[in-house]
């Protein structure tokens, strides 16, 4: 099954690497709303099911945000063989981003660089959106962000768990795009302590008057200075998070063949990798391995994918390996985390996460 889907999508990609970026992206979304995609043949091995922040996830992958910004195809994703779906970033009002082109493919690298600047419809059409599958079951999580000129950034981010708490299976709170100015600034520890401090509390007000409680995910930078990852976590794990994600796009640009290398805004793909997973590895020896973390960048291959959660990564997602590998990508990662497990004669992939994290976490950033 693998090998056939990697066939088929070297041509499929021929066709779509024709189109600019952005044109690509658009007719991928197109076909998935029109159901055209490979389903899975039989049913995910329950050796890769796990409970985590009170959800079942028939096993941990997902596509991340800035995929499915508008929350399109939500069932689509799921439809490809995901555990979970995530959409956005979805901030209050709608915008249109940064000026054009503003993403670029680095084939030689296997890379994507973009300066989107969070685009989207936003919440009204989401919501819509949302509402209109919220009876057709699995997880799908909403990525919230705030707009580039508003005048009170926290209050953007509350005005999403306000509005999307109902359909929402958790939320991520995104402070680490690099394209909209001064966002990444809330990770410093008095920022997002106070960012954290109003969100917690909101979520209380919520569920006070009767809502659910939906789990807290914050999604952070690779680019995190070495210094500031004990005190940033220290924040992180003081206000109780259900979970972090680690890692969105770096502004590094080491090592990097391709000509586009030199475009402005945030690098994902395969050289993100290393970078990624070292800090997943130091987030999760700071937390001692006491909250679910989510492992992106970089996962091209089943081998990352395993390298991922032996850093510490509880979930994954995936984003510019499919762009490159295609859909055949997510069962080759089931396949390979499943047949590791039983080689081994481990129950569940609990028992293999974090256990390179050591290793990892030596790497340099």
């Amino acid at each position: 099954m693998v090998r056939v889907l990697t066939n088929l999508y070297r041509i499929a990609r021929s066709a779509l690497f024709a189109l600019g970026p952005e044109e690509a992206h658009e007719a991928s979304l197109k076909a998935l709303e029109c159901g055209i995609y490979p389903r899975p043949l039989a049913a995910d091995d329950r050796i890769l099911s796990q409970s985590v922040f009170g959800l079942e996830f028939r096993n941990p992958i997902g596509i991340a945000a800035g995929y499915d910004k508008d929350a399109r195809v939500p069932d689509a994703v799921l439809g490809l063989g995901c555990g979970f779906a995530e959409v956005g970033t979805i901030t209050p009002r709608a915008q249109s981003g940064n000026p054009k082109p503003r993403v670029f493919r680095l084939i030689d690298d296997n890379a994507l660089i973009n300066r989107l600047g969070f685009n989207n419809s936003g919440h009204d059409a989401a919501l819509r959106r949302l509402e209109a599958r919220a009876n057709r079951g699995g997880i799908v999580g909403v990525n919230v962000g705030a707009n580039k000129d508003s005048l009170d950034r926290g209050e953007d981010y509350l005005l999403g768990l306000m509005r999307f708490n109902s359909v929402a299976s958790y939320f991520t709170v995104n402070i680490s795009s690099p394209n909209t100015p001064g966002l990444r600034d809330l990770q410093a520890p008095e920022a997002l302590d106070e960012l954290l401090t109003r969100i917690m509390a909101a979520r209380k007000r919520l569920v006070d008057g009767g809502a659910l409680q939906r789990p807290i995910i914050v999604k952070i930078a690779p680019d995190i200075a070495e210094d500031d990852v004990a005190p940033i976590v220290e924040r992180l794990l003081a206000h109780r998070v259900d979970g972090i994600a680690v890692s969105n796009t770096t502004l590094s640009r080491d090592a990097l063949k391709s000509a586009a290398a030199r475009e402005a805004g945030g690098l994902s793909g395969r050289p993100v990798f290393r970078r990624s997973t070292a800090m997943l590895a130091r987030i999760f020896k700071e937390t001692g391995g006491t909250v679910p973390l989510i492992g992106i960048g970089g996962i091209d291959s089943g081998k990352r994918a395993l390298e991922k959660i032996e850093a510490g990564a509880t979930l994954l997602q995936l984003y510019t390996g499919l762009v490159y590998e295609g859909p055949g990508l997510i069962a080759e990662i089931k396949s390979t985390l499943a047949d590791t497990l039983k080689s081994g004669g481990q129950s569940s992939l609990a028992v293999i996460r974090g256990r390179h994290a050591d290793y990892w976490a030596k790497q340099p950033l």
